[in-house]
């Protein structure tokens, strides 16, 4: 059983059918596409470039497809998963519109009984989380937010019909990616735009562009090559790292180097030097850039200031890539509001009190972001050995062995799941690898006689220490982010993907197989193939 119809549930669907193995999916949409689903917010856009934010698995699939932008839209990548639900006919073997509400493992047949919101209950030999890390949307605990008699909405679950905003009075509680992409977005339409920021975020501009026919040729004749050069690159990128120190070059060779990236847009810029993400003086340098491009592009110092971040390292949290976001506080009809100088005191039944001022609102929008990482496996009630959830384990931090199973819980495979590079990549990357690994398990178990694999406490234990200790070469722990989930009151503060490189990940997941899959254990189930 798999659960979940986004990007890695229809690959887990492809891939397991075509090992041979009977599959069923349950998806609580009433389409495919996953985050690309539910984010419909206008502007939503990935921040991978499109060819290579898609699948490798199939050749023809990558011959056939034509993207339009270097940076998909949200409407253009939920095209493509609906191309490929129905090019490779996954739909029937998907049940939409329902929700997996519980799973428990009975020791004495070794099955997982799954029970879904709607009272089916399933047993299955396998269970697979499919659920996307930014799915289990947060939603914080604002005094009087049942009250507001207006339009509310969250960027990860918006209308499929959209909004319309004309002429009204449009707040944004939220500045993260989500918020930076649907301000601008907003602000072109509604009569008074206030956002209300907590924490400035540096955001590289996109530099988005249609790709010319020469560009899609290039990269389709290349796609082999391209694509291993991605799976064995420390980023799961193909834009190099400039290999030099940003301490040892000339001020202006350096100037440079950090116009040039922010010209090429996004992400690349990280990569400007070496350094940038393991050395604080190395990343302020690039953090002072960038502030110096934001104060250049933002008419009003002292919005300027608010805008300019100062308490975190730059890509310490997950960098945003932006169109036209700071270039927006220049429009009249636009108000920035700091909730760190002036709080958010509670929700009105028409508006918003900050700091003792009230905001006369007609929407509502909270781009507050997702319980990230655990949140969509945490949320199911998923019970283990001894009756024991997978929230409580997890209650202090989350454990894995190679970010794809937890000591346990047998049978029980967490695609791109805390431990794993998954958000620190091209998802796309992480998810064909995971489901490559587990698909390859579940065939060599079955060729080998065995239908049961857990991991095993020792190894879960060695990979956790691996992790945090991949993460402290790193400038990531700097920053109060949902890498290490503290966006979440209570949540434990843990990094909680791998930043040792996808390259590395790779080499070591592959290595644990090649050695008859050292650090689990497999064996015989203790009843026959459920039904």
């Amino acid at each position: 059983m798999v659960v979940g119809a986004g990007f890695g549930g229809m690959y887990a669907l492809y891939d397991l059918r075509r090992r041979g193995f009977t599959v069923r999916v349950f998806e609580r949409g009433s389409g495919v596409g996953g985050t690309w689903f539910w984010n419909r917010y206008p502007g939503a856009r990935c921040d991978i470039e499109s060819m290579e934010y898609s699948y490798s698995f199939d050749e023809d699939l990558q011959q056939e497809w034509t993207w339009s932008q270097r940076y998909p839209t949200q409407p253009e990548i939920l095209a493509y998963a609906e191309h490929v639900a129905d090019r490779f006919d996954l739909r029937r073997h998907i049940t939409f519109g329902t929700g997996v509400g519980a799973a428990a493992y009975d020791e004495g047949t070794d099955v997982w009984r799954v029970t879904t919101d709607t009272g089916e209950e399933v047993d299955a030999r396998f269970l697979v989380l499919a659920t996307g890390v930014l799915s289990a949307t947060r939603v914080p605990e604002f005094p009087g937010l049942e009250r507001f008699r207006g339009q509310l909405h969250h960027t990860a679950r918006w209308p499929v019909d959209g909004v319309d905003v004309t002429g009204k009075r449009v707040g944004v509680i939220g500045t993260g990616s989500s918020g930076i992409q649907v301000v601008p977005q907003l602000a072109a339409d509604a009569a008074r735009l206030t956002v209300f920021q907590r924490t400035a975020n540096y955001s590289i501009s996109a530099e988005n562009d249609r790709l010319t026919e020469e560009q899609i040729r290039d990269v389709r004749a290349d796609y082999p090559a391209i694509r291993e050069k991605a799976r064995r690159s420390f980023t799961g990128s193909t834009v190099p790292i400039n290999r030099q120190s940003a301490l040892a070059v000339p001020e202006d060779e350096r100037r440079a180097q950090f116009e040039a990236r922010w010209k090429l847009g996004g992400f690349p810029f990280l990569g400007s030097y070496d350094d940038v993400m393991r050395d604080l003086d190395a990343n302020e340098l690039a953090a002072e850039f960038v502030r110096d491009k934001i104060r250049s592009i933002v008419r009003d110092p002292a919005v300027a200031e608010l805008l300019t971040p100062d308490d975190h390292p730059i890509g310490s949290k997950r960098i945003c890539v932006d169109t036209g976001y700071f270039a927006t506080f220049n429009r009249s009809n636009v108000r920035l509001v700091s909730v760190r100088e002036r709080p958010i005191e509670e929700i009105t039944e028409t508006g918003l009190r900050a700091g003792g001022e009230h905001h006369e609102l007609d929407v509502l929008v909270l781009a507050t972001g997702f319980d990230a990482m655990t949140g969509s496996f945490t949320r199911i009630d998923i019970r283990g050995r001894g009756g024991q959830t997978l929230a409580a384990k997890w209650a202090d931090g989350a454990r894995t062995y190679l970010g794809v199973q937890t000591a346990g819980f047998p049978n029980l495979f967490t695609l791109t799941g805390p431990g794993s590079p998954a958000v620190l990549c091209n998802m796309f990357l992480a998810i064909e690898q995971h489901v490559d690994w587990v698909g390859r398990a579940l065939s060599t178990m079955r060729e080998e006689g065995h239908d049961v694999i857990e991991a095993t406490v020792e190894a879960e234990e060695q990979w956790t220490t691996h992790v945090d200790e991949a993460a402290d070469g790193t400038l990531y722990k700097h920053a109060n982010s949902w890498y290490v989930g503290s966006n979440v009151p209570g949540k434990a503060r843990v990094f909680l993907p791998y930043a040792g490189g996808v390259g590395r990940y790779r080499k070591i997941c592959d290595s644990v197989a090649e050695d008859g899959y050292r650090g689990f254990v497999l064996g015989r189930a203790r009843a026959g193939t459920p039904a």
